[in-house]
């Protein structure tokens, strides 16, 4: 199926336009990691979303260059953790803003295992285990289907990302 051609001929949207249009998208702010030991590797994302209810699965989608997304495509196994209202230094730390990397990061936050050895932060307020069902490139990214295993839940509110500030999630 081919676009119409008007569509065809439209100018792509500018690269800032888009960041500047995302930035008031607010995202939950979570932590995605997997691996064991020293092999242990986890990145701060808000790219993360439900795929469907049945069987349960979510996408992440994480930057290629990064070594997480290197340790996700090889484990085939990640955890993605939702960080509560109080995450914001722990979120800088998986996002490289203090210059932490690789294991190095998992030194901040309280990381025990999850059902399969991958890395849960314990006051997480939803950790998901994932298998790696599906991956696919879409440009500087791959998007991983992650068919959900297991589940844990804490009580908390969230950290949410909008307008490049951290935001604690409050009901109205």
């Amino acid at each position: 199926m081919t676009a119409p051609d008007s569509l065809q001929s439209r100018a792509p949207v500018e690269v800032s336009v888009f960041r500047a249009a995302m930035a008031r998208f607010p995202g939950a702010v979570t932590i995605v990691a997997t691996g064991v030991g020293e092999g242990r590797r986890g990145i701060t994302a808000t790219a993360v979303c439900s795929v469907t209810a049945d069987p349960p699965s979510l996408l992440a989608c994480l930057n290629r260059k990064t070594g997480t997304c290197a340790a996700v495509a090889e484990n085939g196994r990640f955890t993605v953790n939702l960080l509560p209202g109080d995450g914001g230094p722990l979120a800088l730390i998986f996002a490289g803003a203090t210059g932490a990397s690789g294991a190095g990061k998992f030194q901040s936050g309280d990381w025990i295992a999850d059902v399969s050895g991958q890395p849960r932060l314990s006051d997480a307020i939803v950790t998901f285990s994932c298998d790696v069902s599906e991956q696919m490139l879409a440009g500087t990214h791959l998007i991983f289907i992650g068919q959900i295993t297991a589940i844990t839940t804490t009580e908390g509110a969230p950290l949410v990302y909008e307008q490049s500030r951290f935001h604690r999630l409050e009901p109205v």
